[in-house]
């Protein structure tokens, strides 16, 4: 088992291995104390899971109650924050009780936006069960739900008390599910990782992997979340450095609202990458070698590499992103694998920089003949 300690302002520990579920109480105990424990879970994890916890959570001293709700990123809402508050209330959980949130990153997101705002904040644990979430969403303190309007746009920063990543639950993933949790882990190597970048392209992370080699799974797992842990302590909220986290993020999120939420985040993130590197070499940012390596790995990997909107579409989305301030937007950009820089631009220069992106020839069908430079249109979204 690998510990990983967050020195944040709010200190806690990342456990990562394999039986840890039968473990959970025992750790939530140690960490948290308490004498109620609500489990927040969902209809796909709900059913695997949720009694092993609950067990282990009952013969830790808990009194335990679970509220499952339907799985989905659609389903990361403001009606689900309430049922979650109100089933906490209903189950008369106090100030020193936890919340733990077992599942993937909207279970996470949701779960510990619940705990944030309970009682003005009371303990949680993230148990996170997918891929995604063990090296991205479980860690950092960032909880949200979506709005009309766009991505995570409510939410806190609230550290969790224990993260518990057993990498056993990952056997129960899909490939498509397993997937799409490694574009967050390409993410990091590109940012500040490239011994880790080379690694996955000589291993790829895949399902094989998990049955031959589990202790290197878990060995990446523990590497994602250290680098996770470097940038959060450092930047807790997101005043400067964690901005690097957004690679790929800024088309990401948009690609993500366009495809309604039916393609994963990680998928969404490749895309983006895509798009955000292939600019960056056409502007002589980065080398052609950086946006072709990213694009062979993110291919090795399963993730999607054509992207069926065009510029303005995902431009249009974009503009609703959070990084967006008035009449600029954050954008990371990759000088060479490992290596990347945040620059603020204009609304017209990310355009411009979205059309670059996807004018490579796999993107051309998605890319209008002419790119329109409407200053006007522009300055009206701006201002909503």
């Amino acid at each position: 088992m690998y510990t990983i300690d967050i020195n944040c302002s709010s200190p806690y520990r990342v456990h990562i291995g394999t039986m840890l579920l039968e473990q959970s109480g025992e750790l939530i105990r140690d960490t948290c104390r308490g004498s109620r424990a609500a489990v927040i879970t969902d209809t796909n994890v709900g059913p695997l899971y949720a009694h092993i916890v609950t067990k282990s959570l009952a013969e830790a001293g808990y009194t335990t109650c679970v509220h499952m709700f339907e799985a989905g990123e659609e389903h990361k809402r403001a009606d689900t924050l309430i049922e979650i508050l109100e089933f906490i209330a209903e189950n008369e959980l106090g100030r020193k009780d936890v919340v733990v949130a077992l599942g993937g990153g909207v279970v996470g997101d949701v779960a510990g936006f619940a705990a944030a705002t309970y009682m003005r904040g009371i303990r949680f644990a993230q148990i996170p069960t997918s891929l995604l979430a063990m090296v991205d969403s479980s860690v950092g303190g960032k909880t949200a739900i979506d709005l009309a309007a766009g991505k995570n746009l409510a939410g806190a920063f609230w550290q969790p008390s224990i993260v518990i990543a057993d990498v056993g639950c990952l056997g129960t993933l899909t490939a498509e599910q397993l997937s799409d949790g490694c574009g967050e882990i390409i993410k990091h190597g590109v940012i500040c990782d490239a011994a880790l970048f080379s690694q996955l392209e000589q291993t790829p992370l895949t399902q094989e992997l998990l049955t031959q080699n589990l202790g290197l799974v878990a060995a990446i797992i523990a590497r994602n979340i250290e680098i996770k842990r470097d940038v959060v302590v450092a930047d807790e909220r997101e005043s400067g450095l964690r901005k690097l986290l957004n690679f790929g993020h800024s088309a990401g999120h948009a690609i993500e609202a366009l495809e309604a939420y039916q393609l994963g985040h990680g998928n969404c993130v490749a895309l983006g990458m895509g798009i955000i590197a292939r600019a960056a070499a056409a502007r002589g940012v980065c080398d052609e070698t950086v946006p072709q390596r990213i694009g062979d790995l993110v291919r090795r990997h399963g993730l999607a590499t054509s992207c069926r909107w065009n510029a303005e579409q995902i431009f249009a989305e974009a503009l609703h992103d959070k990084k967006r301030q008035g009449y600029s937007i954050d954008v990371v950009l990759p000088h060479e694998i490992g290596s990347c820089s945040i620059e603020t631009m204009d609304l017209q220069e990310f355009r411009d920089f979205l059309y670059d992106g996807l004018s490579s020839a796999a993107n051309a069908p998605a890319v209008p003949d002419e790119a329109p430079a409407d200053n006007d249109r522009i300055g009206e979204e701006a201002s909503r």
